[in-house]
């Protein structure tokens, strides 16, 4: 089998180009039409997304455990990582692994630890009283993290470094 670091890093892309296709289709189409469905749809990319990257860290730490021959492949990570001096890399992962704890849960440790530290995130995560991102966003769904393309690529980013820092 191939190196997980680079089946990832193609999934993702893969993933992402198929994606966008669609989303210049329905928003060609919204041009001409106001239809629900048209709105429907861009909704669904947003949420297939979302999917797609709790996916990808959920089945990249089930993937680390059986690597790593562990019961915890993410805390496992991150020692053996500090211990190869990568803080920087731990802290981003950190970071990564507390969205999508609060993709799957919603507000909880994760959430205030990201509240705490929203000025030097490369993302958005939505205060407890706001209401949107971007308000008239028709594509946006109900979530706290917003998801989109570049939250993908560097959720992918930062779980690829990992593994490729492992050696894996």
């Amino acid at each position: 089998m191939h190196k997980f670091s680079e089946l990832i890093e193609m999934s993702t892309l893969l993933t992402i180009n198929s994606m966008e296709r669609s989303y210049e289709l329905i928003s060609k189409e919204l041009e001409t039409s106001g239809s629900t469905l048209w709105v429907k749809f861009l909704q669904t990319l947003t949420l297939q997304k979302t999917i797609y990257i709790i996916g990808v860290f959920s089945f990249s730490e089930s993937t680390l455990q059986t690597l790593l021959i562990c019961k915890n492949g993410f805390i496992q990570a991150e020692k053996e990582l500090k211990e190869m001096g990568e803080t920087e890399l731990v802290s981003k992962f950190e970071i990564y692994r507390a969205a999508i704890n609060v993709l799957k849960h919603g507000y909880g440790r994760s959430y205030d630890y990201l509240i705490k530290n929203k000025h030097n995130l490369s993302f958005k995560v939505k205060g407890e009283n706001e209401g949107f991102f971007e308000e008239g966003d028709v594509s946006e769904i109900v979530t706290l993290i917003e998801v989109d393309d570049q939250f993908v690529l560097d959720c992918t980013e930062t779980i690829k470094q990992v593994f490729k820092k492992l050696g894996f």
